[in-house]
């Protein structure tokens, strides 16, 4: 954009010229009204000078101008109500101040009918907020199930999880085909596997676990420092009856299960599944049970020796089937003891009246076993 010309200066301080003589002929109130108008004129052209030279330089910037938010928008559409418009309105038409009231009407009835389900009691949010705080191993599932389970309160777990501070990952699922061959047989499949701890004085030590696969009840568990075929085939023993009702037993290529163990467990009335060579899913229950092992209690402690390793695979043993949720099973629990699960409320996010919930600390509050006391 070009400035002024020295012609056009010229032609304005001529005009300003031009009034002062006129002050000095016309009469006194007429040459005020004349004046004003000039002056009005000239702050006009500065205004416009003032302007075209902005825009010069947004073009010679190449600036884009900055549009705004929705925040800003409201902001104007409210500013609107308290005076003229118009006055204070230069860049924008009128048609876009009309589309940024309609966005702002729009916002606000997205705002009122927000969609979702009806919020729960204000008790259940802090027992959910207290559940994860005590357990942060838990996922959303987990407490679902132990509200569920333990006071009767059906909680799905998404809105669990929009009470928690953190969401859970997603876990993976086994191959289609052998969890369809194990649905259809689990209540007469036992698995078994190996997996090992580190003590502080860096000593391996092995732990054997054998999983009832219908129930997901733990068998039988036991450590060693130095697991052989003998000692093995005496855990069979301890862990099954002479009578039992299970007929196959999936176990991993390891060298420790041998030929003549295998026949030995054939003679115990089983028949030995040995999954292929580098396919821990073929094994999935007994290995997602050792990554619940681990996540739950390996990774949180040091044992000192194979007897306080053993004492506290004792304590989460008894905690894993007889206070822990397991969704497979609808939920429920591997060997519910009496009185649970416990009956749903009348209410669904509501404790009865008088009712409290306490707390049993297992593994030194890694993790809490949760009851309902009824008022008596």
């Amino acid at each position: 954009m070009k400035l002024p010309s020295i012609s056009d200066c010229l032609h304005n301080l001529c005009e300003i010229l031009r009034a002062l003589l006129l002050l000095a002929v016309l009469p006194v109130s007429f040459a005020i009204k004349y004046l004003r108008f000039l002056c009005a004129h000239q702050e006009l052209v500065a205004q416009n000078l003032l302007l075209r030279r902005q825009l010069g330089l947004f073009l010679e910037r190449k600036k884009r101008p900055r549009r705004a938010n929705k925040a800003t928008l409201l902001t104007m559409v409210l500013l609107s109500r308290l005076c003229d418009w118009k006055d204070v309105l230069v860049v924008v038409k009128p048609e876009t101040l009309i589309r940024w009231h309609r966005q702002g009407f729009k916002l606000l009835w997205r705002w009122k009918s927000r969609p979702g389900r009806p919020s729960i009691s204000d008790t259940a949010r802090r027992l959910i907020a207290k559940m994860a705080k005590e357990n942060p191993l838990w996922g959303e599932e987990r407490i679902a199930y132990e509200l569920f389970l333990k006071t009767g309160l059906e909680v799905s777990p998404r809105t669990v999880r929009k009470y928690m501070p953190r969401k859970p990952k997603d876990r993976q699922r086994g191959s289609q085909r052998w969890s369809t061959f194990v649905r259809n047989h689990a209540k007469a499949i036992a698995a078994c596997d190996f997996t090992t701890a580190v003590t502080a004085r860096f000593q391996v030590l092995y732990i054997f676990v054998i999983i009832e696969i219908g129930s997901r009840r733990i068998l039988h568990a036991n450590v060693t420092a130095n697991p052989t075929a003998e000692w093995t085939l005496q855990q069979f023993r301890e862990a099954l009856p002479w009578e039992h009702d299970y007929r196959w037993l999936i176990h991993d290529r390891d060298s420790i299960f041998s030929q003549a163990l295998d026949e030995a467990i054939e003679d115990m009335l089983l028949t030995v599944l040995k999954t292929p060579f580098r396919a821990p899913l073929a094994n999935a229950f007994c290995e997602r049970l050792i990554g619940t092992l681990r996540r739950e209690c390996l990774d949180h402690i040091i044992p000192m020796s194979d007897t306080h390793l053993r004492m506290l695979l004792k304590e989460w043993v008894e905690h894993y089937n007889r206070g822990r949720p397991h969704s497979s099973l609808g939920p429920g629990l591997p060997d519910a003891p009496a009185g649970l699960p416990v009956a749903r409320q009348a209410r669904r996010h509501h404790l009865p009246d008088g009712a409290t919930v306490s707390r049993r600390p297992v593994l030194g509050g890694l993790h809490h076993e949760y009851q309902l006391d009824l008022a008596a």
